[in-house]
């Protein structure tokens, strides 16, 4: 009988628990009653779901318990978690009444966004397991990802969402009546950027490296100054650094364009071709 490893599956268990919960929860509430505090606590339980599914794998590989059971559960979690919860989520928050244009357009770019993320995951685990044997292929799934991530995408449209429930949405230049629009536009291009071929960084290619005193000074700097505003401004800080991450990946995919396939300038950034058999 083949020795299987839980401990992986327990932690994706664990991300698919938080998903679940942060649904459940939003249900129960009223029409409308999606506060400030009651988002900010389903995005922090949201945030222990990207960590499990960014632990679970890493668990699996160093334990050697990868298997087909373990690839199937975790696509399934990111599905709910990174998928339905987000959407539920604004969703329940705008409380949009039935039948009105505004309702028709967030539920559409809801389904739209929950479609676009579940081929999201789809294709990356059908390429995933096109490339086991595949060094070469496995080297650059670590450089890049092809299509945005699914818990960026949660991150964004959510974060999003936060920003517009804060104090901070009085001071926003246009009326808080356009939020669904704004919101509703939000979710379909996260949508068209996870499906896209454009590659977006992993984190898995950061290398720390400390050149000096000088740059150690200036990054605990900037790290007291940013915990600093998620702690006084928190839906302000997420939505500036998760849009920041979508931004940055499509400024460099468009110097890439720009530089053309005959120049080395961030040929990693060169966007897949549609006929490619990589769906990652």
């Amino acid at each position: 009988m083949r020795k299987i490893n839980i401990l992986p599956n327990m932690v994706t268990a664990f991300s698919l628990a938080c998903g679940l919960f942060v649904i459940f929860k939003m249900n129960m509430l009223e029409p409308g009653s999606g506060y400030y505090e009651v988002v900010k606590g389903a995005i922090l339980i949201l945030f222990l779901a990207a960590a499990a599914d960014f632990v679970d794998g890493a668990l699996a590989r160093m334990l050697r318990a990868e298997s087909d059971f373990g690839v199937i559960f975790d696509s399934l979690a990111d599905a709910i978690s990174f998928c339905v919860a987000p959407a539920v989520l604004i969703l329940k928050t705008l409380s949009e009444a039935p039948g009105t244009w505004h309702s028709i357009v967030i539920s559409s770019a809801a389904m739209i966004y929950v479609f676009c993320g579940i081929l999201r995951l789809a294709r990356f685990h059908v390429h995933k397991a096109q490339s086991e044997d595949d060094m070469i292929a496995i080297i650059e799934q670590k450089k890049n990802f092809t299509g945005l991530p699914v818990p960026a995408a949660a991150l964004a449209v959510i974060s999003l969402n936060l920003l517009f429930l804060s104090p901070i949405a009085a001071y926003l230049p246009f009326r808080m009546e356009y939020v669904t629009i704004v919101i509703s536009l939000a979710m379909i291009l996260a949508g068209y950027l996870m499906v896209s071929r454009l590659k977006f960084p992993s984190l898995k290619r950061l290398r720390l490296r400390v050149p000096s005193f000088n740059f150690v000074f200036f990054t605990v700097c900037f790290v007291l100054v940013f915990f600093y505003g998620l702690k006084y401004y928190f839906a302000a800080v997420l939505t500036i650094v998760s849009w920041s991450y979508v931004l940055l990946a499509l400024i460099l995919s468009l110097i890439r364009m720009i530089a053309g396939r005959k120049s080395r300038t961030l040929e990693d950034f060169e966007p897949e071709p549609e006929d490619s058999e990589d769906v990652s």
